[in-house]
């Protein structure tokens, strides 16, 4: 079939082949925060109102798309292990099926948040003129979740297949015609109607409306059958379903820091936001070997190749542990100044020069859990990475950080618990990937006990 790439065999996978994934996959990856950014500094020249509104509607709009990433990441495990066993039209076919799940559920969120859009918002914002503004924009972007969804779809088969090029272009375009279409109907630029805040919703699902579309003609000219297949989209749910309640755990995790860091002060608060914020930034980047390690070491279980598997993982994961080093260099050495390009607030600086040494530290063991995290979704071990991320979540983060409240701990304490919550990690994702139980060899992703 045309624009697939040939399946590498694991040991002949070199640095060129683990850029080539990894790279375009961070473009992907960090495009969407970007154009956020873009989009609040559009936003925010209509003044405090208006931001407020978009801040809440999206952030609502974006727990949902956060619970459904499995679109992509499951899709990938199940597409990666038949382009490795040589089967490319049931590799396409996998996103054939997770399209259909996408535009299935999506229509279901565009009903659902609808109905409960009005008792969501105001549950947010109170009642009042931000809860309004907010309403106004989440109810007409919400028609952009099944496009979100079918572009997660799309994302997950074509890295299963080790194409990364297209869907960076195709997440890129999108993006280009909402940057374009944003300050020109929020502003009513050009001779085009002053629409504000909506102006804004209708440029975000006109960009999805472009990234869904070229998504679907990819897949559509793959030439494959597009019948939905039940047997297929039960078996990507199941999948799906322990995914779902992963993300479930890091989100409790990260509520409930958000939480308690405002019983501390504005500044604590501020200065917690800034560095968790880099933090994450920083994940999305490791993040991106990570899903390189994911696609390789699908295609090398679906290739039969168990050992090939298994030394691709230690590769991976010495590329991003250096990696992390290199990061944590980098942010030690500039401990004095990268804090004061984000705020000039002496009190807002003193909490986060006190966390910023939290952050260093965490990112070695982030660049090993991160990679392990990718081998073993590559590998379907979805159901252990689940356990895990619980068990973390209620041993670790969850106890230091309430606490942290409990004995006036403040901020410190919060990153104590995220320090904890990751060094449980690193212990259960080295404990699983040494046993090697996740290398699993076949074109299906295996059921592995947790």
């Amino acid at each position: 079939m045309s624009g697939v790439l040939e399946v590498v065999a694991p040991g002949r996978v070199g640095p060129r082949r683990i850029l080539g994934i990894a790279v375009p996959t961070l473009g992907v990856l960090v495009a969407e925060p970007v154009y956020l950014l873009f989009d609040m500094a559009v936003v925010g020249r209509l003044g405090a109102l208006a931001l407020a509104g978009l801040a809440v509607g999206g952030l609502i709009l974006t727990q949902v798309g956060s619970q459904l990433t499995f679109l992509s990441y499951g899709t990938t495990a199940r597409s990666s292990r038949r382009h490795g066993a040589g089967d490319e039209r049931g590799a396409v076919a996998e996103g054939v099926q997770a399209s259909w799940v996408a535009i299935g559920v999506g229509l279901l969120i565009v009903v659902v948040l609808q109905v409960f859009a009005g008792p969501i918002t105001h549950a947010l914002a109170g009642e009042g003129d931000i809860a309004d503004e907010a309403l106004m924009w989440l109810r007409i972007a919400v028609f952009g979740v099944p496009l979100i969804l079918l572009t997660m779809a799309g994302n997950g088969w074509l890295r299963g297949v080790q194409q990364t090029r297209r869907p960076l272009a195709y997440v890129i375009a999108g993006l280009l015609v909402s940057a374009v279409l944003c300050p020109t109907l929020v502003h009513g630029l050009f001779g085009a109607p002053r629409w504000e805040l909506a102006g804004s919703a209708v440029a975000n699902v006109a960009g999805q409306v472009v990234s869904a579309g070229l998504f679907l003609n990819a897949l559509v000219r793959q030439r494959v059958s597009l019948t939905p297949q039940l047997a297929v989209i039960r078996a990507q749910l199941a999948l799906s379903r322990d995914l779902i309640i992963r993300t479930l755990a890091f989100q409790v995790c990260a509520v409930s820091a958000g939480a308690v860091a405002s019983r501390f002060g504005a500044a604590s608060v501020a200065a917690n936001q800034l560095v968790l914020q880099l933090w994450y930034f920083l994940a999305l980047t490791l993040d991106s070997l990570a899903i390189a390690a994911q696609t390789l070491t699908g295609a090398a279980l679906g290739a039969g190749d168990a050992l090939g598997a298994r030394r691709l993982a230690g590769r991976i994961t010495l590329w991003s542990a250096v990696f992390a080093v290199a990061l944590a260099m980098v942010l030690a050495a500039g401990s004095g100044v990268i804090p004061g390009l984000f705020t000039s607030d002496p009190d807002v600086l003193d909490r986060t020069h006190l966390i910023w040494w939290f952050l260093i530290a965490l990112l070695p063991t982030g660049g090993v859990v991160f990679a392990l995290d990718g081998v073993l979704l590559g590998a379907g071990d979805a159901a252990y990475l689940r356990t895990i991320t619980m068990g973390s979540a209620l041993l670790g983060f969850l106890p230091l950080i309430w606490l942290s409240l409990a004995l006036d701990w403040g901020i410190g304490g919060i990153w104590c618990g995220l320090a904890a919550f990751m060094a449980l990690r690193l212990v259960g994702v080295s404990t699983r990937a040494v046993s090697g139980r996740w290398a699993r060899v076949g074109a299906e992703v295996p059921r592995l006990a947790a």
